[in-house]
């Protein structure tokens, strides 16, 4: 063989190479959190006759629970797709909601799916400021009048 055939069968060989390795690197990846009864296990829990404990004994322990002492139990389970550089996005979501009553009794089981409601951001992790439209040479000249040596620690 030639040189020249053997750099082109070398180039060839790296850019389908090249190309498996970015096709797999793109496909996406789907990553399930947290839990939820199957319809089978809700329905061993009858309304009206099973209490707190045998919720939790026949369906296993909520994720979350209201933060009201008679509010209900929360099952939540996520599906989410990781593809490539884009953000995450959350493909399905299921809630089921187990309520009680004053005595702990089930009065009520809601299933809830991502079509029937909003997302709801849990965690903002932002900071508001008190400090809006003033610059810094007006907060600092603002603050000339308000000095008072009486606040000085250490002194009395």
């Amino acid at each position: 063989m030639s040189k020249v055939a053997n750099k082109l069968k070398l180039a060839f060989g790296t850019l389908a190479c090249v190309s498996v390795l970015a096709v797999a690197g793109c496909s996406p990846v789907y990553k399930n959190h947290g839990y939820v009864p199957t319809p089978e296990e809700l329905a061993e829990i009858k309304v009206g006759v099973d209490t707190r404990d045998s919720v939790v004994e026949k369906v296993g322990a909520p994720g979350a629970s209201g933060v009201l002492k008679d509010s209900g139990y929360y099952y939540v389970a996520s599906r989410v797709r990781h593809y490539g550089p884009k953000r995450p996005e959350v493909v399905e979501r299921q809630l089921v909601a187990v309520s009680f009553d004053q005595r702990g009794v089930v009065r009520n089981i809601e299933r809830f799916g991502l079509e029937d409601g909003y997302v709801i951001a849990l965690d903002r992790r932002v900071t508001d400021s008190s400090v809006q439209d003033r610059g810094f040479l007006r907060q600092l000249l603002g603050n000339i009048g308000s000095f008072n040596p009486a606040n000085i620690p250490g002194q009395s």
